[in-house]
């Protein structure tokens, strides 16, 4: 089962990239304001997740799925 919380971007140096699917700072999705992302991994949640204070979750494919259609993490885009 693959398992995602959500942490603020300024612990993104915590982060062990070689324990999550996300490779690099570079390569995580960002909230609209950019002050938070989200990881992923299968399996036993990664150590380094203990030294995080700002992480939310665990959530299910199916929570995160709610939550990243929440105006915080997908810009509306106006048709004209």
């Amino acid at each position: 089962m693959i398992t995602y919380i959500t942490i603020n971007t300024d612990e993104l140096s915590l982060v062990d990239f070689n324990e999550v699917m996300e490779t690099s700072k570079d390569t995580v999705r960002l909230s609209v304001n950019g002050l938070q992302t989200v990881l992923k991994w299968e399996g036993d949640e990664p150590a380094f997740v203990s030294t995080l204070s700002s992480y939310e979750g665990s959530y299910t494919h199916e929570e995160i799925l709610v939550i990243m259609a929440t105006p915080e993490w997908t810009e509306l885009i106006e048709e004209e």
